[in-house]
């Protein structure tokens, strides 16, 4: 999907601002390369939750299939044995700020305190600090990319949102990821900020169908 496409949706049951500015500024290059296979990335946003992450590890994990975790910081500082889990379990883990707000409408105090925090959170338990951010509910603009590229961090959004935060029903979200699914496809997702068992509940048919047709879960684009 284009630049449009990824930037639009919402990350969240909260609709992202209008955008009013174009990005001007690109984010940090991050070291990385395709894998030689159709590969789509699955990514799940707001967590860690002690149900609804543990459980999609779980399932990743019986499936062989990596993702990429965009976690929130005060949640880490909750359920840290999550993020350690999801690491040891060959994912990546990824920031997603300290309290989810819109990056759009913070200070540079603020921006910076929400990344670094969140990087805080999660590198002692993973043993490295994030390389990517993900803002929350997708608002960006030039001032969002330059803060994050100030801080080493390269802006990661989507290509397919599942709108599974709003609880469509396990079969749109299945649909949704196997009809839009291309080889670089980034695949969003929740595990947190909300009930998630329907995401719990698309995800082996999500796994088992891309398997069959010959894409390989790649962990992340961001180390």
């Amino acid at each position: 999907m284009g630049l449009i496409v990824a930037l639009g949706f919402a990350a969240t049951s909260t609709p992202a601002p209008p955008q009013t500015s174009t990005p001007q500024a690109q984010p940090v290059a991050s070291e990385w390369a395709p894998p030689p296979a159709p590969y789509v990335i699955l990514t799940f946003d707001d967590g860690p939750h002690p149900k609804y992450t543990a459980q999609i590890l779980s399932i990743l994990r019986s499936y062989g299939a990596k993702a990429t975790f965009f976690q929130i910081g005060q949640n880490v500082a909750r359920y840290p044995y999550l993020t350690r889990r999801a690491h040891l379990y060959g994912n990546s883990v990824q920031n997603h700020t300290w309290s989810h707000p819109n990056l759009r409408n913070v200070s540079w105090s603020t921006f910076r305190s929400q990344v670094l925090n969140t990087d805080s959170r999660i590198r002692a338990q993973t043993g490295y600090t994030p390389r990517c951010l993900r803002p929350p509910y997708g608002a960006v603009n030039s001032l969002v990319y330059r803060r994050a590229a100030g801080l080493g961090k390269t802006v990661r959004l989507w290509t397919i949102d599942t709108g599974d935060w709003s609880r469509p029903g396990t079969s749109v979200i299945v649909r949704r990821v196997l009809n839009g699914a291309r080889s670089g496809s980034v695949i969003l997702m929740h595990d947190g900020g909300g009930d998630r068992s329907q995401t719990v509940a698309a995800l082996p048919t999500i796994l088992k169908t891309l398997t069959a047709r010959g894409y390989l879960f790649y962990p992340t684009w961001c180390r």
